[in-house]
């Protein structure tokens, strides 16, 4: 039952809106404003300043952003957009065109599209007579940066809001490196800055992403947080083995050319529960990969025609076309056919397919903000659970098991993930090491809206407050001139000091692939009967009669066109399941690894794990104690030492470039690192020389770090800058290395001089 208080904020925020909006609510038959969105009204209509909304999914942030900002505009003549809503995905700009045309219809706003999807007789109206709001990707603002600069600054510097939808997607990435670079340019080119608004529904630190929207001055950011109860969580985890010797959890089953009995793996398992268990209802099922999802998929379309059952399982992924994936999305959305969708991480963010029964995840979880943001798309509806069931896949266990693969962390680490979910703590963004190779595509994209600036203002125009703040005058100089340099020819310098384009940063603007900041990998396109299926990897394999399981189906390649890329393709029973990308799991957090000690510590069994869930959580367990684990942190294993670290990602691989630097180089894994041909009083003693160090080198650890420079331009970033970014970047965890090597020295047993205690 509200408050009196909270009943006059709520009827007060009403009354301020527009009379049209104030009457399309009514028609929408709401009762009263959400509690969230009566105070974005009155924060956007009564004060000035930045605002942060984060709320769950489906808690109306939208209309709590749009409503305030809809009445603020709505007698606004100026030319040029009053609005931009900028989000990572296309499909999310449609969903959000359907939701705003036919009010904003009605007040006389304009809205318009504006993406590579959009039509463009849409865009040219825009064009002639800019505003109202446009719903725009990152790509397409850089567009009109590089391509339209007047145009740029006609139609985006009068905006009086720019609203962030997903604003967690852009907290870390390149993605997120680019927007906060286009929303500072945008400001520079404006009289008055735009105000800010950022929409999320996992943001794991709400500072952080205070500071990513309005770096300048973070603490002015209004920050209004939904105080919502969650609904009722059901979940379970199901745990499973793969058979011996297992080359290949993800390969297409009994497909042509094996054996013909083939033996099952944990993925034909599982599919059999999700066929028996989701059947009828509308649900998402995440597997984690391209590869996983098709193969999934294909498994399920099969025992829809075994049952002789119409098909309810169908892929969705990026590499799908975007037919495919509105038809999809669209079934779904419609309700009126039972659907599930085998998918990436495509369905994650906030596309409008309606409610789902449940949500299941192939594979154990490794981030806490990707699954709460998927467990938002279940339980929307009042009264209904949220419905989880995670899938464990584990190593088959023999005599020749290691004790990595006995130690069961998949299972360990899903115990450990749903433990924190129920303390509701996500995790804050990470550093994005692709700094200096999307401030080299800045650069270039600066120069091109300009056609040549000095490079002292270029400086300030990219490297104040926001995501290049880390870079140094120095270190900004020095790229320049590397990038000037006969081996790279991306930029010259005129006799005035105006730093142009070169020949070869000429090309590269002009291209097509210029607009994004992630990389656009060669593709074949898959086509039948002249419709487009979607994209392969150009590294697959194909020739004339392969097979290939894309899109749920199978199909064989019944010729192909080089020069175009294309593969024509027809039915086939037969298929290989392709590899999409690398294998390149989420990092896990530093509370996530302290977690998964913490459950091997315990004695509890989760009554949310199945039978096999709870043997294996007994099994790892059961070897955490033999190996002493609770007192040790090294344990010898033949020839090599494991060193257990208990650290996130980010700290086990700076501790492990700091251990390379000292003469111990490992592999790096969840639970710390494996050092080949080490004993733990040679390694004790070399790692002394961290524990005793006064200040450990930075740039000496960074050179013993693998592919140091990253992201698109990362071939173009000199070495010296690429490694003193990185040490900044993990400035904190190389602080703590003489720590963490202390730890493992006492833990060992071994003394200062390698002896035993």
């Amino acid at each position: 039952m509200s408050s009196p208080a909270s009943d006059s904020i709520l009827e007060g925020a009403y009354d301020k809106l527009h009379p049209t909006i104030r009457r399309w609510i009514r028609d929408q038959g709401w009762e009263e404003l959400r509690e969230i969105q009566a105070r974005t009204v009155n924060a956007v209509l009564d004060g000035d300043r930045d605002i942060l909304i984060a709320a769950t999914t489906a808690a109306g942030k939208t209309e709590a952003a749009f409503l305030p900002i809809l009445t603020q505009v709505a007698e606004r003549k100026e030319p040029g957009f009053s609005v931009l809503y900028v989000s990572p995905l296309k499909a999310l700009i449609n969903d959000q065109f359907k939701r705003l045309d036919e009010l904003c219809d009605n007040m006389g706003i304009p809205v318009v599209k504006w993406h590579g999807d959009a039509p463009q007789a849409d865009k040219k109206r825009a064009l002639a007579k800019p505003q109202g709001i446009a719903l725009i990707t990152p790509e397409s603002i850089e567009a009109m940066f590089t391509r339209r600069p007047a145009d740029a600054a006609r139609l985006l510097s009068t905006a009086a809001f720019i609203v962030i939808d997903e604003l967690h997607c852009f907290l870390q990435g390149p993605r997120g490196l680019h927007v906060a670079s286009l929303l500072r340019r945008i400001d520079a080119m404006s009289k008055k800055a735009a105000r800010r608004v950022g929409l999320s529904a996992t943001i794991g630190d709400l500072p952080q992403a205070a500071a990513w929207l309005r770096p300048a001055v973070p603490h002015s950011v209004e920050i209004l947080e939904a105080k919502s109860d969650s609904p009722e969580l059901r979940l379970q985890i199901r745990g499973y083995v793969e058979p011996p010797e297992l080359d290949d959890p993800d390969h297409a089953e009994g497909a042509s050319g094996a054996e013909e009995t083939p033996r099952r793996i944990a993925l034909d398992d599982i599919a059999d529960h999700l066929f028996a268990t989701l059947r009828g209802t509308n649900n998402l099922v995440f597997g984690g990969s391209r590869r996983t999802v098709e193969s999934a998929a294909d498994r399920l379309r099969r025992r829809c025609e075994t049952a002789e059952v119409p098909n309810e399982f169908f892929p969705h992924h990026g590499s799908l076309s975007k037919t495919l994936r509105e038809d999809l999305e669209d079934r779904l959305k419609d309700a009126k056919l039972p659907t599930t969708a085998i998918c990436t991480s495509t369905l994650e963010l906030g596309v409008d397919i309606g409610s789902v029964k449940s949500v299941a995840q192939i594979g154990s979880p490794r981030s806490l903000s990707s699954l709460k943001q998927r467990l938002g798309r279940t339980g929307r509806r009042r009264g209904t659970p949220s419905i989880l069931r995670v899938y464990v896949r584990e190593p088959n266990i023999d005599q020749d098991s290691g004790i990595l693969d006995r130690l069961r962390s998949n299972t360990i680490r899903s115990v450990a993930v749903v433990r924190l979910l129920l303390e509701r703590f996500v995790e804050p963004a990470g550093e994005v090491p692709e700094t200096a190779s999307t401030l080299v595509h800045q650069i270039l994209s600066v120069i091109a809206e300009r056609g040549g600036i000095r490079a002292r203002p270029m400086y300030d125009l990219l490297c104040g407050p926001g995501p290049f703040a880390s870079i140094s005058v120095s270190e900004f100089a020095d790229l320049l001139r590397h990038l000037s340099s006969e081996a790279v020819k991306f930029v010259e310098q005129a006799s005035d000091g105006t730093i142009m384009l070169g020949t070869e940063g000429e090309q590269i603007v002009q291209s097509r692939n210029f607009f994004a900041v992630f990389e656009s990998p060669d593709e074949w396109r898959l086509t039948i009967g002249g419709r487009t299926l979607g994209t392969l990897p150009i590294s697959f394999p194909v020739h004339k009669d392969s097979l290939v399981v894309f899109a749920g189906q199978r199909w064989i390649v019944q010729d192909l066109d080089e020069k175009t890329n294309t593969l024509f393709v027809a039915p086939h029973p037969g298929g290989v399941v392709p590899r999409f990308e690398r294998a390149n799991g989420e990092r896990l957090h530093d509370r996530l690894a302290a977690e998964m000690r913490q459950v091997y510590l315990a004695s509890d069994v989760p009554p949310y794990l199945d039978d096999k869930g709870r043997s294996l959580l007994a099994e790892g367990r059961e070897m955490f104690r033999s190996l002493g684990l609770e007192t040790t942190t090294c344990v010898q294993e033949e020839k090599n030492l494991h060193v257990f670290l208990w650290r996130g990602s980010q700290a086990t691989a700076v501790f492990g470039a700091a251990a390379a630097m000292v003469g111990i180089p490992g592999e790096v894994h969840d639970l710390g690192l494996t050092l080949s041909e080490m004993n733990v009083f040679d390694a004790s003693a070399k790692l002394r020389l961290l524990a005793d160090a006064e200040d450990v080198d930075p740039i000496g650890i960074a050179a013993f770090v693998e592919n140091v420079a990253a992201g698109k331009f990362r071939e173009h970033v000199p070495q010296s800058l690429a490694k003193a970014l990185w040490a900044k970047q993990n400035a904190e965890a190389i602080a703590g290395i003489n720590g963490m090597a202390r730890t493992v020295c006492h833990a060992s047993g071994a003394e200062s001089d390698g002896g035993l205690h």
